[in-house]
């Protein structure tokens, strides 16, 4: 699958669709002053990348209950991921510690420490705990508990409790919704208790999340933006944001 890049009305079409909830091909074509048949190839490919879900006479946002497959995310905002994972691994010296979990976000961050050094990492994400081992500097903990097939991520009891067992310098943390209040969601439950632990243990924590993550509805409440020092993105938060990210103290990075 390569990288997705959406154009503006893209863009824009899935943000109307968010604050509406629900939209026809005839309401989108009248808002955004195309045809019909523009709309219909515009959403066939925000269908097909699993950005919106077709519905008889019209689209909606996706399910609140099942994240996108881990292989589409992985190619999504690709290059925005990139850069706020450079950003964010920046802001990591060396010689530091830190959690790192799960999200194709923090595999690129995982990336991006790999000319850092004598970094000591705990993770949960084998593909991370894989990856970061190539540095010789390094010393990576692979939290326990059981093993899932799409993504390599370990979740469970274990897990939590391998976490409970340190104070790192750093929690590096991804989410999969963000909504405009600052609430922190997440599709699965078990994830949503990993990155609770994480948050309570690190000394500062981190959020790698783009733009899209914001008003995107996912089931589970990992909690207020306000559990997070700072939160690396790519695109300034929208204007209605601004008090929510002032009352909670959390710095805003972006990455352009």
């Amino acid at each position: 699958m390569s990288d997705l890049v959406l154009n503006r009305r893209q863009e824009q079409l899935v943000a109307r669709v968010r604050e509406e909830g629900f939209a026809t091909v005839e309401d989108l074509a009248g808002h955004f002053d195309v045809t019909q048949q523009t709309i219909r190839r515009d959403l066939a490919v925000l269908c097909d990348a699993g950005l919106l879900r077709r519905y008889h006479g019209g689209v909606s946002m996706p399910s609140s209950v099942e994240n996108l497959a881990y292989a589409e995310r992985q190619h999504l905002w690709q290059e925005e991921k990139v850069r706020i994972a450079q950003l964010l691994a920046n802001h990591i010296p060396d010689d530091a510690s830190l959690f790192i979990n799960l999200g194709t976000t923090n595999e690129d961050v995982a990336r991006a420490l790999m000319n850092h050094k004598g970094l000591r990492v705990i993770t949960n994400n084998l593909n991370v705990a894989i990856m970061l081992s190539e540095n010789p500097s390094f010393e990576v903990i692979v939290a326990g508990g059981v093993v899932r097939g799409r993504d390599h991520g370990v979740t469970g009891q274990p897990t939590i409790e391998l976490i409970r067992q340190f104070k790192v310098d750093f929690g590096v943390i991804g989410i999969s919704g963000i909504d405009p209040d600052g609430t922190l969601l997440d599709f699965d439950l078990h994830e949503v208790r990993v990155a609770q632990a994480i948050i309570e243990h690190s000394r500062q924590v981190y959020l790698a999340a783009d733009h899209s993550k914001l008003g995107r509805n996912a089931l589970v409440r990992l909690g207020p933006i306000s559990l997070v020092h700072a939160w690396f993105t790519d695109r300034p938060p929208p204007a209605e944001m601004a008090d929510v990210l002032a009352a909670a103290g959390t710095q805003v990075h972006i990455a352009a």
